[in-house]
């Protein structure tokens, strides 16, 4: 250990951070699809284990970016693909931009270390600094907490029995503890205590996930998700559209279930184009099966554009439109400074939709349904806001902007966080995947293979009643932490 400790103390800046950078992109095997969730302890371990023996606070913030440089450039390089592949961006630019956002998001990590230097009890300050931080990474220009490591516990970590009672940046908090005992415990540091801490975690979560938060109402509902597979590159075709509307017609009308779901736009045409007679046939379906149709459509509102859900069947029909929106890709945030990257650089379509408001849930097939467009599931606390209501939720996405990237397997696990969260089934469908059935703890029940059209069928039962988490919401992680400071502080 002593030559080890040498090392971290005399190695040259460069090494430690390459160390760094490689810690942080072995963390994202932690995530989805690998669901390695034990290792994000052991690399953060070592991330600490560096920082302890930084020498300044300024060599921590360097080794804090470097690490964060290499999980967010490994874990959401798929960016690029987006970009470039669909947005018809240059490749250098697509690639200057990507990193430059990589960079931005390893900040964090980095103020994090540097601030639990500055406080003093590194060990005990890191872990609620950190999850602070990915807290601040989840609101501030609006918010993009991928690679949250809350996440990374989801569903099988024994600390994803504390997402209904503290949330995913409560988890967050509890990974950078576990890491900090294991540290405490190889540099022979209070062991007994971290010991005691480690297992205290680990048991106590193991256990909480057998408490039951939320009790099924009513008898299960039959549902069939679609995925349409259509290439993003035909997506909005006009000479495809036709072909489009046609496929899920048909689909639709192989579908025997109650509830039927298709994915995020769906329809590649405004729903005021759409021939009555096409909607007509959805609804007439849907009637038939006794149930209800939601369908992902883009609607025109007084010259607004709005990405909206539609149910049609033996329900009245009811919209809700998404509110939370992607900047750069659904809205062009301070447009007079970057509108100039559109008109030269990028080309997207939607890229200048208007917010809905509404987040009631919509009564669809006798069901309460929570309905949530494409990452606004990555927002646990709006997730919750529609609660204790929707008693079931219903996410719909298109992540083939993201070919062939395991982007759509991350989302698709960050679903899996919000039934943990909710106690809520979710259901997910999607254009090329990862359309799933997710039990109410996190379990992936079904899930249709990626890029294949898909008609994915199960049951859905809803929920009744609702978690710690959705009665505080982030309250409570906030209150903590920062309590959690003022304490440390006050021993210092």
């Amino acid at each position: 250990m002593n030559k080890w400790i040498h090392w971290a103390q005399s190695a040259p800046s460069w090494q430690r951070a390459i160390l760094a950078v490689l810690l942080g992109a072995l963390t994202v095997l932690g995530f989805a699809p690998y669901y390695l969730f034990w290792l994000p302890w052991l690399s953060l371990a070592i991330l600490l284990w560096l920082w302890q023996h930084a020498s300044t606070a300024g060599q921590v913030f360097k080794l804090g970016f470097a690490f964060g440089l290499g999980l967010y450039c490994a874990g959401i390089y798929w960016i690029y693909i987006s970009l470039h592949t669909f947005g018809g961006m240059p490749w250098w630019f697509a690639g200057f931009s990507t990193f430059c956002l990589c960079a931005f998001m390893a900040l964090f990590p980095a103020l994090a270390g540097y601030l639990a230097t500055r406080l003093g009890k590194l060990l005990w300050t890191a872990p609620v600094l950190w999850a602070l931080s990915d807290w601040v990474r989840g609101w501030i220009f609006t918010g993009f907490p991928w690679l949250t490591l809350g996440y990374s516990q989801a569903p099988d970590s024994p600390l994803a029995g504390f997402l209904p009672v503290m949330g995913v940046y409560g988890v967050s908090a509890l990974v950078m503890l576990v890491a900090a005992n294991i540290v405490a415990i190889a540099m022979q540091r209070d062991r007994v205590p971290a010991a005691v801490i480690l297992a205290v975690l680990l048991i106590g979560g193991s256990a909480l996930t057998m408490v039951p938060w939320t009790r099924p109402v009513g008898p299960p509902v039959s549902v069939a998700l679609l995925q349409g597979n259509i290439g993003q590159t035909i997506k909005w075709s006009p000479e495809h559209a036709e072909q489009t509307l046609k496929q899920y017609l048909d689909m639709v009308r192989q579908a025997q279930a109650q509830l039927i779901v298709l994915p995020e736009t769906a329809l590649p045409v405004l729903v005021e184009q759409l021939a009555p007679a096409y909607l007509d046939a959805l609804k007439q379906h849907a009637r038939q099966q006794q149930g209800d149709l939601l369908v992902g459509v883009v609607e025109s509102r007084q010259g607004e554009y709005f990405n909206s859900a539609l149910s049609l069947g033996a329900s009245p029909s009811q919209a809700y439109s998404k509110s939370h929106l992607v900047p750069f890709g659904e809205y062009i945030p301070l447009k007079s400074i970057f509108g100039w990257i559109y008109r030269d650089w990028l080309h997207m379509p939607l890229s200048d939709l208007s917010r809905g408001t509404s987040k009631e849930p919509l009564l669809i097939a006798g069901q309460k349904v929570g309905v949530n467009i494409c990452y606004e599931d990555v927002f646990g606390e709006e997730i919750a806001r529609q609660l204790p209501q929707a008693e079931l939720l219903v996410n719909i996405s298109n992540d083939a902007w993201y070919g062939q990237s395991f982007a759509a397997e991350q989302h698709m696990q960050f679903s899996q966080v919000r039934a943990l969260e909710t106690g809520r089934m979710v259901l997910r469908s999607t254009n090329t995947g990862a359309t799933a059935i997710i039990d109410k703890n996190g379990q992936v029940l079904q899930h249709a293979v990626h890029d294949q059209a898909v008609i994915l069928t199960g049951e859905a039962q809803s929920y009744r009643g609702q978690t710690p988490y959705v009665w505080w919401r982030n309250w409570a992680f906030l209150v903590l932490s920062v309590g959690g400071l003022l304490w440390i502080g006050f021993r210092r």
